[in-house]
């Protein structure tokens, strides 16, 4: 099947290639020149286990291709998968424009019928934003051309995102739409030999559900870390806890280990916008602000640990940081606790000397 990719950031490059990894036809699309100049070169730029001798790969097959070419890209593929990214506002919403423009780029120039996926993480209610662009640039051409919107949210964890991709745990779809339904079963097909992973639900549920998981794990993550903290006052042991509550099956032992609070492109972003969705509706999740504030504090405990067995004042000092992306297997720096350590510490007159693999 051919199927164009829009941004080749690290969910379209991760979804472009293992979907071309099972014969599909990929062209991936994006505005930025020297990303597409890197990867046509065979390179990648991300880290991520097992991604680049995928893309080289499945290049050198030439399933996977990539351009800067918007008319190119809409006129290849079928189904048409929106892969951009959705950065945090100010006030905590995402940021649409990018979703938006590359919808309406589509519709400017569509010629037959194509089924738009949205595989960014974005807020409820971005399918009819989006079937809502589409349709008034195929207005503005005097055209009436038939098309499908659909929500399909990625669950991958950076580290592991290729094994992730290749043997999902689920699938969600959320359309409505017969033809879209059947052409996105047709292309996971491949993922799905064992055992049934696709759900089939409305968009809004899908785009929800996206936002839920990753405030769900969000919100372990913060429990967790606020029991460690209150271990460390009681002079408990925090791993025999975390061994005694997770050997319960109605809680299990995932996302529950202790740490210096969450980080990434994901959690902290996807929390907030969950939050600003629903103070919208005038029904604020107070939970989740509580778990955003909670993981905001995590990431000083380790300077104020420094501080209580060294003192306040850390000049002359030289303290060895060990890691310094948000998780391991990565490279991504964004909102990484040990940016807001570094910055504690140093404010104190501390000399870091930090080492990442």
């Amino acid at each position: 099947m051919k199927i164009t990719m829009i941004g080749t950031g690290y969910v379209g490059l991760v979804t472009g290639a293992c979907l071309a990894e099972v014969g599909n036809e990929v062209l991936c699309l994006d505005v930025d020149q020297q990303k597409i100049a890197v990867l046509v070169k065979g390179g990648i730029p991300i880290h991520e286990p097992g991604l680049e001798p995928m893309v080289r790969r499945n290049a050198a097959a030439g399933r996977l291709k990539f351009t800067t070419d918007i008319d190119a890209a809409v006129e290849h593929g079928a189904l048409q998968f929106i892969a951009v990214g959705t950065p945090a506002d100010e006030d905590g919403s995402a940021d649409m424009q990018y979703v938006i423009a590359a919808a309406r780029n589509i519709g400017r120039r569509m010629q037959d019928h194509k089924v738009i996926v949205d595989k960014s993480t974005v807020p409820v209610g971005t399918a009819d934003r989006v079937r809502a662009a589409v349709d008034e640039e195929l207005a503005s051409r005097g055209v009436r051309i038939p098309f499908a919107v659909a929500a399909n949210p990625e669950f991958l964890k950076e580290g592991a995102a290729v094994e992730d991709f290749m043997k999902p745990d689920r699938i969600v779809i959320g359309t409505d739409d017969a033809r879209a339904i059947g052409a996105l079963r047709a292309v996971y097909a491949p993922f799905m030999r064992n055992h049934q992973r696709l759900m089939v639900m409305d968009a809004r549920s899908a785009e929800l559900t996206k936002y839920a998981a990753n405030a769900m794990l969000a919100t372990r993550i913060s429990f967790m870390n606020e029991l460690a903290n209150l271990a460390d006052e009681l002079d408990a042991d925090i791993e025999m806890v975390r061994q005694g509550i997770g050997s319960d099956p109605r809680i299990g032992y995932h996302f529950l280990y202790p740490g210096v609070g969450y980080g990434g492109s994901c959690f902290p972003k996807d929390v907030r916008a969950l939050q600003f969705a629903a103070g919208k509706t005038g029904r604020p999740l107070k939970l989740m602000a509580a778990v955003d504030a909670a993981n905001e504090a995590q990431k000083l405990v380790l300077a104020e640990k420094s501080v209580a067995r060294l003192g306040d004042d850390l000049s002359g000092r030289t303290l060895a940081l060990w890691g310094l992306a948000f998780k391991p297997n990565t490279d991504d720096m964004r909102e990484a606790p040990s940016r807001v350590l570094i910055n504690a510490l140093v404010a104190r007159g501390a000399r870091i000397a930090a080492y990442d693999p």
